[in-house]
């Protein structure tokens, strides 16, 4: 290398030089001499013959850029080595650290105070899983003996060479037992379990339909350009034609002190006109700082003229629906005539209601408008990324394809604008579900009100960044709509809405998109597909384990075209949630334990650059809300419990159903293995590899 640049030095440097560094300490930094205009010359001037020197220059860029790929390539190289350690040395602390989800759920109770699960119920579920997992292991030992002894495996079916006897008995204790198992594969266990394969397979077809149904009803709308259109123009710059009803916006929180502050002032920055403006901060914090951190950031803004009040529950029952039932129940709640709800960690842009209260005006019929989400923390780590992609579809086309051609879907609970006489006509908020947003939706709707989406309104917010959140808020989403459906379902019968009505919110709503998805998804894939390799008489095309996954999960990603190179991690992934979405689902379906736990989804408090920057320009100024003994007091606090926090070492915990069905599915990957099925094989190798990574916890960030 030394030589190489010493021959390059005595030579007239032409060009813009190249720098070459490489994150490899054990590499060195080489510039070399990037190629000059007479050297990126092809072809001389007509007559003139091409010159030898021209051909040593055509050499010297093709070493150039063969020496920059091989630089590549070898710095890509020694990081695999790093890479590999490090993951090593995480699974070595996960394990060491000994704390399961079971350990996290009993922490949750003690703080949550709430009432402790059966643990009986709890963990049927997981026997279950542990059950299949210690058969499939001694099913693949007792099968790896058979191949040893000579049964040779076909792909997918076995042939059977050796179930024959002789005059004297059977060949040996070992064949005669083999060929016992065989025939009782093929008698009783293969047809029941290619049964339930086949309901497996029409179930994931009519989902696959009704996927694609929805991906063309999103193209035929932006092929049209098809949008809500308000039926009275609005000019919002200077507000001629203006339409200002009276507007009370409510912000409820439980312990948010990561980001009150930011909603708080996104809220009060409002533009609208203040004396038809007013925000109820909804606060349910059971912290006494939080409380006063909240109460101290009303206070501020009520100095700078702002309509807003603080208002804490001394009974919390209802969680977030017995906070907004509550609050609708003031007095000078009647003078209004629309509400906008947002959670703690959404951030509206100043201009939100007059996009969207002006679709209200001359359309009695419209009872809720909804805006799309956007996250600010979208490219934090791969389970935001996987987040970003599954909501990007469901706003994007599920809620807007529903709310352009069916005036109906289910409202998400924040940013949205609901008409307050819609509310009280369907039953204002009931406490029965964890899905509260849903239930008023199902209701309002069942009552003949219209639903508007609006897909170029997006209001800011976050993704759970730690799988821990993740998790407990998928539970919840998944657990709460089996809960509605059972309560809903006579309600939707007797309705007088029509019969496509009726079977769009039974079949397609609530079984298809909400039952029939997870069930699907979990059995299919994480139980049948495993089995077959075990009783290789039931079959599963290939077309069911590769092709129709990879073309629905492209329609999935089709929304969020940047975060194409996830496709297939997004796809594992997926597959990987279905084991808590099935669990959820079958507790909500059958009111187990666990069906009603809510809990809070962990906050960072990110906010992009431009929101922070907003904030600190329109941030009012600093007023006393309190005395300055009990400020100092509490400031002195609230040190306190920053330097107790930063001395908490952070770690993740062990899932283990996730991990029983990683160890699952690599036996029946290797299982595959003797059969020689290549796709089978693949797919059950990276799915059990996913289930392990998750189990372990190397998905997402850290928590306390």
């Amino acid at each position: 290398m030394a030589s190489l640049s010493k021959w390059w030095g005595k030579e007239k440097p032409r060009g813009t030089p190249v720098v070459v560094k490489m994150e490899n300490p054990n590499w060195s930094m080489v510039e070399l001499e990037g190629p000059s205009e007479e050297d990126l010359l092809v072809t001389d001037s007509p007559g003139r013959p091409r010159e030898k020197k021209d051909k040593g220059k055509n050499a010297r860029q093709l070493t150039w850029v063969l020496l920059l790929k091989a630089h590549r390539a070898a710095g890509c190289l020694t990081s695999i080595a790093p890479s590999f350690f490090g993951l090593v040395s995480a699974v070595k602390r996960r394990v060491a650290s000994g704390r399961t989800d079971a350990d996290a759920d009993n922490d949750s109770e003690i703080r949550g105070g709430r009432e402790k699960e059966n643990p009986t119920v709890k963990s049927r579920f997981y026997s279950c899983i542990k059950l299949f997992l210690c058969l499939s292991v001694l099913l693949l030992c007792f099968e790896i003996a058979a191949y040893f002894k000579g049964w040779h495996f076909g792909a997918p079916h076995l042939q059977l060479d050796h179930l024959w006897v002789t005059s004297f008995g059977v060949k040996d204790v070992f064949n005669w037992l083999y060929t016992r198992w065989v025939l009782i594969r093929v008698a009783y266990l293969a047809p029941p379990l290619q049964f339930l394969a086949n309901v497996c397979i029409v179930l994931f077809l009519i989902q696959s339909v009704d996927r694609l149904v929805l991906s063309l009803g999103c193209f035929w709308i932006r092929f049209k350009k098809i949008k809500p259109v308000p039926k009275v123009g609005l000019d919002l710059e200077s507000g001629e034609k203006g339409y200002f009803p009276m507007v009370l916006v409510q912000i409820p929180m439980c312990n948010e002190r990561e980001v009150y502050h930011q909603s708080i002032a996104a809220v009060c920055n409002l533009d609208w006109p203040k004396s038809n403006l007013l925000i109820q901060v909804l606060d349910d914090s059971d912290d006494p700082t939080t409380q006063f951190l909240i109460k101290e950031e009303v206070q501020k803004w009520q100095h700078e003229g702002i309509n807003i009040l603080y208002r804490h529950r001394v009974i919390r029952d209802g969680y977030k629906a017995g906070n907004l039932k509550s609050a609708m129940n003031c007095s000078y709640v009647k003078d209004y005539e629309f509400v906008s709800i947002f959670d703690a960690d959404f951030q509206p842009t100043p201009d939100f209601l007059k996009r969207t209260v002006t679709h209200f005006k001359d359309n009695e019929e419209l009872g809720l408008v909804q805006a799309r989400w956007s996250f600010v923390n979208k490219d934090e780590n791969l389970l935001t990324r996987l987040q970003n992609i599954n909501l990007t579809f469901h706003f994007e086309v599920e809620q807007q394809v529903n709310g352009v051609f069916i005036n109906f879907f289910g409202f998400n609970g924040t940013a949205g604008v609901w008409r307050i006489k819609a509310l009280e006509e369907a039953g204002g908020w009931l406490e029965r579900t964890t899905v509260e947003d849903m239930d008023i939706a199902v209701r309002a709707h069942l009552h003949g009100w219209k639903f508007i989406f609006l897909n170029d309104v997006e209001c800011q917010c976050e993704l759970p960044e730690s799988y821990e959140a993740y998790r407990k808020q998928q539970h919840r989403w998944h657990s709460g709509p089996m809960q509605l459906f059972r309560l809903c379902l006579p309600d939707i019968i007797k309705s007088k809405i029509s019969i496509w009505k009726k079977f769009n919110m039974i079949f397609l709503f609530f079984l298809l998109r909400k039952l029939i998805l997870p069930f699907y998804s979990f059995t299919l894939f994480c139980i049948i597909l495993p089995m077959t390799m075990f009783v290789p008489e039931a079959v599963l095309p290939e077309w069911v384990v590769c092709y129709i996954p990879a073309v629905m999960s492209f329609l999935n990603i089709l929304p969020a075209p940047k975060s194409f190179p996830f496709i297939v991690p997004y796809l594992l992934f997926e597959n990987t949630m279905s084991v808590t979405k099935f669990n959820a689902m079958i507790s909500g379906l059958f009111q187990l334990g666990s069906a009603y736990e809510w809990v809070v989804t962990k906050k960072s408090g990110r906010s992009s650059e431009g929101d922070l920057v907003a904030l600190v320009q329109k941030s009012p100024r600093h007023q006393r809300g309190a005395s300055e003994p009990d400020l100092e007091e509490m400031k002195e606090v609230m040190q306190r419990e920053e330097q107790k926090a930063s001395k908490k070492k952070k770690h993740n915990r062990i899932y283990l159903k996730e991990l029983a069905l990683a160890f699952l599915l690599l036996t029946a990957s290797a299982r595959s293995l003797l059969s020689a099925q290549g796709i089978h094989f693949y797919f059950l190798l990276f799915q059990g590899i996913s289930f392990l990574l998750v189990g372990l916890d190397l998905i997402g960030e850290q928590v306390d």
